[in-house]
């Protein structure tokens, strides 16, 4: 072993170890002393027992580690000891193989703590015995016991061990083939069965044998589905199975028989560390196809999951059973519940930097705890305030965060793009019913085999319609050709960018306008929609990751090192069984994604998103919870449609008359949108002619040689970008010279998306079309969710009533003394709050519901902004507020005050926050500014003075958000990456000069992936691209109780009883999904209804009608709730498709 001294962190100075691994160690670090350093040890043990007792703090607790060398010289055994080796008075030992196999256990180095395993050497096997002997000798803290370790190696003592302490396993039955025991060697085989012992096994059955090393297990298949056996073993290059035809069992040795599980494909390890932390991860099943899935770095892909409330008992229990303070064992999840299959001892989480943290924290505890005392070590045990989550109210009070809710809308995608065309030949007909499309009357075909015979109808008529030449056929035949062209894209199938819509029209399409001369054909036909792009990009990962990462600083020690000892923070309330975490996300592939990475940042995960979006975010497409059928209008919605096209025709500056009109609510942001416009017929023929000379431009570059192969952000073409253009031109001027108004969104959203990600391209006038199609834009979009305050509401409540129930059944059930989701009091030694929750409910949605659920707040009558200054203020902010961007946020916080009475309005205390999303092009100067995040009271009039402070992110608070006396006022310091903690990245503020004086804060202020001496322009860098940052939360309100929330959210509900009925029918589907053991849905009492005040909102950025405008998925927040809808499979209802 190569040397390296360093000194340690002994108070005389001098150094206290010498690190056993290659590298290099810090001066700071403790360290890993080698074989001559422990004989050293040894011989000076007297001597030093004097010192101890003469200077105490010099003494050193030595942590030895006894396992085979290709154990002790793992990389997460080294990773972990560096960390152990940081604490000031703990020394590691590393006993090398020669001495454990040939010196007699009185020449072993002298520990105080010793961490030994069972194993397999090279070429030898660990000896136990002597490991038994030497902790009989010394005495010895043993981190797992080692007698316990020959029951690890025979399975049929891990499943009496288990069966004693009442942990669910499959049934089974023993086979012992002993001549001593002839009773236990009952077998009978049949063709589909096995009976042992009188115990009968129909196939599928699992056969494994008694020694736990044998990792030959067999999986016996029944001969309805073909029959043969799938033979599992250790791992094996790229393979851990393979299948035979064999059918019949073995014949010789003993082994256990149990029923197979159906797991879906998937298993899970959980590695405790102690009885209060586990970490679990699920990987492919071997069983599955014997190929094991690789990253690129050759590792075996896993899965990060959550455990139920059962199943972290089940992890205490095991670890406590087997009396293994580190030890990994396999949960099968089947039916429902969940399964120990296997006991595996010692064991370690690999390639995990936050695992490694905690797990060199809790052991580092745990060795002090017990052995500081002894030794005179001044060591304080950590007290109860690091486990509970409490931060300073606006009033000064200390309160304990109980739960966030937010709704967020999805990052950054590509352009969506959409075609209609009506079609009546028989094979679309065909193709409807085959899918059960005349149940319902419409159809959504994503799945690769559907859009596949899409496809094989467009190329069967385009073969057909080859040889006319009529006008008509011709407009058939280009509509088809696209059809043919959009499907055949990336020469695959993936349904997260292509699907197809069919809608029946029993009379077939009316026409659409008095310029069309010819009525609709008689009889039914079919109304197909194509939708492709909307992808989310590269930079709408780094947003949502980002933003993610930023988000645990709302968390109270979620500043600074979140694994700081002794701190707390949200991955240590997560690791620690008191988070509890769900992620609903619509049924849209861009959503999902940015929900998918938003848990990444968010719980410093490691590896790709697809493994973490199927183990950790449930697709809620719940009759309407997250998703919007935006083809089918309410009534109020096609009415404001029409007039809001009637508005926008008017050749004719706006008059005040068409003020009060498009415009009754006053917004600010709409004013100075038709101030812009002037003239809404000119403004679209700028718009217009912008267009023309835009696609001019980019066919003049593809003729250009040099640019003709330029590859575009995103992986676009310059051909495919004249495609997404020239549509735009031809749908936005029809033949008789008149604007189709619900074309803006999409020359909006594609003229954003080409301003910042292809801006290297130069394209001339693209700065001048993107402010006027944005003035035009932010007019339309928010406008169809409703032009006056009550159409506002109707179109609110008809898109997220049933969102807006979930909510509130999130709040109510934070405070219920529930039973679900929280640890057991009897098993709880050791987590210092463990019936103490902090529950986080993230919702991952569409723009339609961003915009409604604003509406819902502003205009539903939470409060009356004329009695309430705060509201007032609010009110005004939001109107000026001119788009809710990628990556908007609503977020809904509760706390909880333990000294009021548990009856008082008093004790629960709400706030409701809300950013605007994503940074626009030159945005820095026009952008409205809100009063900071989680401002002082009303009675503070400091704050009035201090708008817009800043939290200083970078001060290491472990366990309580900062005094208000001590946040640090700054305005727009620019966002750096403070340091590395592991794996992950803490996010901080830098200020030149901090100022106490303000009493509100930032938060996350511009999470972007600049350097400080990047000034943000709005656009980022991806690529050849960039990525915005994105707008600080704002509190819009900080001081509502939750008896006014209640009462106005069920007022808001109770408000329609079709609303109400389709809310109910929702939130049954949602809670039948998770009546597999892990939530229950209780009934809640309607409250009564509170006084009624309005104020403005601020509509959606897309045409609901057409689906076809900008970014479809926006973000709010609410409470957390312990028992409400939790996923035993977070892949129940999971689609890649939209």
């Amino acid at each position: 072993m190569s040397e390296t001294g360093g000194e340690g962190w002994g108070q005389s100075g001098n150094p206290t170890s010498v690190f056993a691994y290659e590298g290099h160690q810090g001066p700071e670090e403790g360290g890993m002393k080698n074989e001559g350093e422990m004989r050293k040890g040894e011989e000076g043990q007297g001597r030093e027992e004097d010192e101890d007792y003469d200077s105490p703090p010099e003494r050193q607790i030595v942590v030895g580690i006894c396992s085979m060398m290709k154990k002790s010289k793992s990389k997460p055994m080294t990773q972990i000891m560096e960390r152990l080796c940081k604490f000031e008075y703990i020394t590691v030992v590393i006993f090398p193989e020669e001495v454990i196999l040939n010196e007699p256990v009185d020449k072993w180095p002298l520990c105080d703590c010793l961490v030994s395993f069972h194993s397999k050497g090279t070429n030898e096997r660990f000896p136990l015995d002597k490991a038994v002997e030497y902790a009989n000798l010394r005495n010895p803290l043993l981190i797992n016991d080692l007698n316990m370790q020959y029951y690890i190696q025979d399975r049929r003592e891990v499943y009496r061990i288990l069966q004693e302490e009442g942990i669910d396993l499959p049934r089974y039955a023993v086979l012992t083939r002993d001549p001593d025991r002839p009773e236990e060697c009952n077998l009978v085989e049949g063709e589909d069965h096995v009976e042992v012992n009188g115990e009968v096994f129909p196939k599928p059955f699992v056969e494994k044998p008694v020694c736990a090393e044998d990792h030959n297990v067999y999986i016996y298949y029944p001969t309805s589905a073909g029959g043969g056996s799938q033979r599992l073993f250790r791992k094996i290059g790229s393979r851990s199975s393979v299948y035979s035809p064999e059918s019949c069992v073995r014949k010789t040795g003993s082994y256990i028989y149990e029923e197979f599980m159906p797991t879906d494909g998937t298993d899970v390890k959980v590695y405790t560390v102690g009885p209060d932390y586990a970490h679990a991860e699920a990987r492919k099943s071997p069983a599955l196809d014997g190929k094991v899935e690789r990253d690129s770095e050759g590792k075996e892909i896993r899965y990060p999951v959550m455990l139920s409330a059962m199943e972290k008992l089940v992890a205490r229990k095991v670890c406590l059973a087997f009396k293994q303070t580190v030890c990994g064992f396999d949960l099968l999840r089947a039916n429902g519940h969940s399964f120990v299959c296997d006991v595996n001892g010692f064991s370690f989480v690999k390639n995990s930097m936050k695992y490694y943290d905690d797990c060199a924290k809790v052991l580092g505890n745990m060795v002090m705890r017990e052995l500081a005392p002894q030794f005179h070590i001044p060591w304080s045990i950590p007290m109860e305030a690091e486990d509970i989550p409490i931060v300073p109210t606006t009033s000064g009070t200390m309160m304990e965060l109980r739960c966030v809710i937010a709704i967020i809308r999805h990052g950054d995608r590509t352009p969506k793009q959409k075609m209609k065309m009506e079609v009546r030949h028989t094979l679309f007909f065909e193709l409807f019913e085959k899918y059960g499309g005349y149940k319902s009357g419409k159809l959504k075909l994503k799945k690769p085999k559907q859009l596949q015979e899409v496809l094989d109808i467009a190329r069967l008529l385009l073969a057909e319609l080859g040889q006319h030449t009529d006008c008509e056929i011709e407009e058939k035949k280009g509509k088809l050709e696209q059809l043919k062209t959009v499907l055949e894209m990336y020469g695959h199938f993936s349904g997260i960018n292509r699907k197809v819509q069919l809608t029946y029209l029993p009379n077939g399409q009316p026409k659409a306008s008095s310029e069309e001369e010819e009525g609709p054909k008689e009889g039914p036909s079919l109304l197909l929609v194509l939708k492709w792009g909307g992808e989310l990009t590269p930079a709408g990962r780094v947003q949502a990751e980002e933003l993610g990462r930023a988000f645990r600083c709302m968390y109270p020690g979620g500043q600074g090192d979140y694994a700081g000892f002794p701190g707390c923070g949200l991955l240590r309330l997560h690791s620690t069984y008191r988070h509890d975490l769900k992620i609903y996300a619509s049924d849209e592939g861009r959503v999902q994604m940015t929900a998918a990475a938003f848990a990444k940042g968010l719980l410093a995960l490691e590896g790709e998103l697809t493994p973490i979006l199927v183990q950790m975010v449930k697709s809620a497409n719940m009759n309407g919870m997250l998703d919007s059928d935006s083809e089918s209008l309410t009534d109020c919605q096609q009415r404001v449609k029409a007039r809001l096209h009637e508005i926008m025709q008017k050749d004719q500056d706006f008059t005040e008359d068409d003020y009060q009109k498009l415009a009754p609510t006053g917004s600010p942001s709409l004013v100075n949108s038709m101030k812009i416009i002037g003239n809404p017929v000119r403004t679209c023929d700028q718009v217009y002619a912008l267009i023309q000379r835009l696609t001019s431009q980019i066919r003049k570059r593809l003729e250009d040689p040099k640019s003709a192969d330029l590859q575009l952000y995103h992986s676009e073409t310059l051909e495919l970008m004249l495609q997404r253009w020239s549509k735009l031109e031809r749908d936005f001027r029809n033949k008789s010279g008149r604007y189709d108004i619900s074309k803006i969104p999409d020359i909006y959203d594609c003229v954003k998306y080409d301003t910042q990600h292809n801006s290297t391209l130069g394209l001339e006038d693209t700065l001048e079309l993107f402010r006027l199609s944005r003035a035009l834009a932010d007019i339309v979009i928010p406008q169809e969710y409703g032009i006056n305050k009550p159409e506002k509401m109707d179109i609110a409540q008809a898109y997220c009533l049933p969102l807006m129930k979930k909510i509130q059944l999130d709040l109510q059930r934070t405070h219920e003394d529930e039973a679900v989701n929280k640890l057991h009091p009897l098993y709880s030694r050791g987590v210092m709050s463990p019936g103490r929750h902090v529950r986080t409910r993230l919702y991952f949605t569409s723009e339609s519901h961003v915009h409604s659920l604003l509406s819902i707040f502003r205009y539903g009558g939470l409060l009356d902004e004329v009695k309430d200054q705060q509201w007032k203020q609010a009110m005004d902010y939001l109107s000026a507020v001119s788009e809710l961007n990628y990556m908007t946020q609503i977020v809904i916080m509760l706390y909880e005050d333990n000294n009021k009475d548990p009856g008082s309005e008093e004790r629960f205390h709400v706030e409701l926050h809300f950013s605007p999303g994503v940074k626009s092009c030159e945005d820095e100067e026009n952008v409205p500014l809100g009063f900071g995040f989680r401002p002082a009271s009303a009675e503070n009039q400091e704050k009035q003075t201090n708008q817009g402070s800043l939290e200083d992110l970078s001060q290491d608070e472990p366990d309580r958000a900062l005094p208000l006396s001590e946040l640090v006022s700054i305005r727009r310091s620019p966002m750096i990456r403070n340091r590395k903690t592991g794996s992950m990245e803490v996010l901080s503020e830098t200020t030149s000069g901090s100022s106490s004086k303000g009493a509100s804060y930032r938060l996350f202020p511009s999470c972007s992936r600049q350097s400080p001496e990047i000034k943000p322009t709005g656009l980022g860098f991806e690529g050849c691209s960039m990525v915005p940052s994105i707008y600080p939360l704002e509190t819009l309100h900080n001081s509502l109780s939750l008896k006014q929330v209640d009462e106005f959210l069920n007022a808001v509900c109770e408000d329609s009883s079709d609303a109400h009925a389709k809310t109910m029918k929702a939130l049954s589907v949602l809670f039948d999904t998770s009546s597999q053991g892990y939530g229950q849905a209780h009934t809640y009492p309607p409250p009564k209804a509170l006084s009624s005040s309005e104020t403005p909102v601020r509509p959606p950025t897309h045409p609901l009608c057409l689906n076809s405008g900008p970014p479809s998925t926006v973000s709010s927040a609410g409470p957390s709730s312990p028992t409400s809808v939790n996923p035993s499979n977070p892949a129940i209802h999971f689609s890649f498709s939209e």
